[in-house]
This record gives C-alpha cells, sequence and structure tokens, in this order.
C-alpha cells in the first residue's frame, strides 16, 4: 500500500481512532464492575468475567475473521469490523440480563483482534522500515487515549446516568470511527494476493512466533490481574470514594499514552532490549504497587506507573511477531492481539480466584507481578535462542523466522 507523505499521518490517525472506540468498550467494563455486579445480581468476581468472555472472544475470532477476510481490501476489512463493534456495543446496552450481556460483549470483541491486527500491518506499510514500532505506537495511541477520556467518561456516565449509557455513547463512537476511517485511510490494491493457509500456518509455527505469543499471553496478564479490578482495589484497599476513582483512571490513561509512544521508540532502536527492558519495568512496578496501596498519593502514583511500565510492552511484543512471521504478518499480527487479550482473560480471572479464594484484593499487585515475570522469562529464553542460532551456518536454522 503506498500513499503520498502527506496522507500517511491522517490514515495513521484514522486507524487510532477505531482504536480509540474499540479501546474504550474494552476496558470501560473495568470502572462499572460495581454498577454492573449490583442492577444484574451478581457478584464482583462474576461482573470481572465480562472482562474474560471478551478477552476469549478476541483470542477466537482474530484467527478466524483474518482468514476469512484475507481476500478483502484491507479498507473495506477495517470498516467491517467497525460495524461488528458497533453492532454489539449496541446489545450491550439492551441486555436485560448477565448472560446475554456477556454474549454481547462477545460479539463485539470479534472484531477487536482483527481490527489491531490488520491495522498494524497497513500501520507499517504507511512508512519507513526503521519507523515501524513508531507507527503501530501511533495506532495504539488511540487505545491509550481511550483509557484516558473515553473509561473516566464511561465509568462517570455509568455512575450518573447508569452503566448501560455508557455502552450507547460507545456505539456512537464506533459510527464516528466508520466514517473517519471510510475518509481518511487510503484504499488498497493488494487484497488479491493471497498467502495459502498452510503456508501461513507453517509460519506461526515457527518457534520463534510462538515464543512471542507466549510472552505477550505471559507478559501482559500480570497487567489484567490488577486492573481488572482497579476499582475495588482503589475504593476497598486504598479507600477512595467511588466518585474519584474517574479521575485516577485519567492518571493511568497519561501513563498509558507516555509508555506507549515510548515503548515504539525503544522498540525502533533496538527490538530486543526493548522487549526484556520494558517486561522488568513492568514486573518493578507491579511488585513495589503492593506498598503503595495503602497511601493515597502513593497509590496515584503507581497507577501512573502502571500505566507506563503497562503499554511501554505493547510495541515490541507487536514487532517482535510481526519480524518473525515473514509472510504471514496479519495473521500472526492478529493472533498477538488474541495473545494480549488471552493474557487479559487469564489475569481477569486469577484475579478473580484470588479476590474470591485467596488472600484478597491487596494481594493482586505481587500475584500479577510474578505472572509477568514468567513472561520476562520466555523473552529472555527467546532472544537467547535468537542469538544461538545467529552464530549457527544459514541453513542449520531454519525456523528461526529471522
Amino acid at each position: 500500500m503506498t500513499s503520498p507523505s502527506r496522507a500517511m499521518p491522517a490514515a495513521l490517525y484514522a486507524l487510532a481512532a477505531g482504536a480509540f472506540g474499540i479501546g474504550t468498550t474494552e476496558f470501560v467494563i473495568m470502572g462499572l464492575l460495581i454498577q454492573v455486579a449490583a442492577d444484574l445480581k451478581v457478584t464482583i468476581a462474576t461482573a470481572g468475567l465480562l472482562i474474560s468472555g471478551y478477552a476469549l472472544g478476541v483470542f477466537v475470532g482474530a484467527p478466524v475473521l483474518t482468514v476469512a477476510t484475507s481476500r478483502w481490501p484491507r479498507k473495506a476489512v477495517l470498516i467491517g469490523l467497525m460495524a461488528i463493534f458497533t453492532l454489539g456495543n449496541l446489545c450491550c446496552a439492551m441486555a436485560p440480563n448477565y448472560t446475554l450481556l456477556l454474549l454481547a460483549r462477545v460479539v463485539t470483541s470479534l472484531a477487536h483482534g482483527t481490527f489491531f491486527g490488520v491495522g498494524s500491518v497497513v500501520a507499517t506499510s504507511l512508512v519507513p522500515a526503521n519507523r515501524r514500532a513508531s507507527a503501530i505506537s501511533i495506532m495504539f495511541t488511540g487505545l491509550t487515549i481511550a483509557t484516558l477520556l473515553g473509561v473516566p467518561a464511561g465509568a462517570w456516565l455509568g455512575l450518573h446516568f447508569g452503566w448501560r449509557s455508557t455502552f450507547w455513547a460507545v456505539a456512537a463512537i464506533g459510527v464516528l470511527a466508520m466514517l473517519v476511517i471510510a475518509a481518511l485511510v487510503p484504499a488498497d490494491h493488494e487484497h488479491g494476493k493471497r498467502i495459502a493457509v498452510r503456508d501461513e500456518l507453517r509460519a506461526i509455527g515457527q518457534p520463534s512466533v510462538l515464543l512471542g505469543l507466549l510472552m505477550t499471553v505471559l507478559g501482559f496478564a500480570g497487567v489484567f490481574t490488577v486492573f481488572t479490578y482497579i476499582q475495588p482495589i482503589l475504593t476497598e484497599v486504598t479507600g477512595f470514594a467511588q466518585g474519584a476513582v474517574s479521575p485516577i483512571l485519567l492518571v493511568f490513561g497519561v501513563g498509558l499514552i507516555a509508555g506507549n509512544l515510548l515503548g515504539g521508540k525503544l522498540a525502533d532502536r533496538h527490538l530486543t532490549r526493548a522487549l526484556w527492558s520494558t517486561l522488568v519495568a513492568l514486573i518493578v512496578v507491579l511488585g513495589t504497587m503492593s506498598f503503595a496501596l495503602h497511601s493515597k498519593a502513593l497509590a496515584v502514583l503507581f497507577v501512573g506507573l502502571l500505566g507506563v511500565a503497562a503499554f511501554a510492552t505493547v510495541p515490541p511484543l507487536q514487532l517482535w511477531v510481526l519480524h518473525k512471521a515473514n509472510d504471514a504478518k496479519h495473521l500472526a499480527s492478529s493472533l498477538n492481539i488474541g495473545a494480549f487479550n488471552l493474557g487479559n482473560a487469564l489475569g481477569a480471572w486469577l484475579g478473580g480466584v484470588v479476590v474470591a479464594r485467596g488472600p484478597g484484593l491487596g494481594a493482586l499487585t505481587w500475584v500479577a507481578a510474578l505472572v509477568t515475570f514468567s513472561g520476562l522469562l520466555i523473552a529472555l529464553w527467546a532472544q537467547q535462542r535468537e542469538s544461538a542460532l545467529a552464530r549457527l551456518p544459514a541453513r542449520a536454522c531454519p525456523g528461526s523466522g529471522a
């Protein structure tokens, strides 16, 4: 795909607009758990499964929709996915009970992985090779701005007008995102080229790609072990009033934007170094956050630091898989978005276990640090494997994905 250089920034920000809508619907439920649980008469742990269900829908939907739409023009795929997203949010707003709300969340989630997967490939096609991680980070800035503005606004709407009003608003965002993408993303002419599914699966099956997917799952699961339950953590552990949660989520959103852009710059300079250093930073923040939750000032500070550390990992993790997948970039990129969300589901489930059957809300941060540490071990193993293969003759290292 090519476009005039003047159009490139506009196209990237159009992708960010779609990411904003998807990010809002993914994360906003975390600021509504108490209201949803009370209205639908379920426990907070059960309400947390709305995050897990969404994440599992992304994990399943990403590869299926990516393969199914592989012959479509990329722009048409992106617009169609935003239509699914909008329909799903309308169903969420009208769901009469918990079961149908969960089903509507799964429908909404189907668009998520393929949108970010195809969008990442489109974004990298618009810039020179040495700016690809930054292009991905620009698209993901929409996701971070969703957390900065969309999630706190959604939590405020839910608090004052009921949680259903939030989903009506998100559906309207979906319509606007469709219009922006239709207007600004350039048409492409490569959709007739299709790699055989067998070849794509062979590329995805390379150890370097599989390790990348695993480090994404484990590295990011720690974030959602904590963030899924951020509302009850802030109110029940730290002692904030419910009305204070929305402003604190603004701090988290600022951290996401800073971390996302920082991660893109670091990955453009040195991918593997960015990979392990951002995971180390996330582990440190999660581990030390345990000691900050009983101080309101420190808790707010660490919510912001968690945002920085969490999304600094996103561009390196996504770019690693793109680099290693060779000709299966669309499928690999979508699968990695699914891996992020599988990590989200794992974290939400694990957090629920800790809250309901374990030591409780106050222990979530150190449990999360241990989960992310396992992702770091995978990253170091993958890096060591790549270095060892690089020292072998080229014919002796098939499947390296380099």
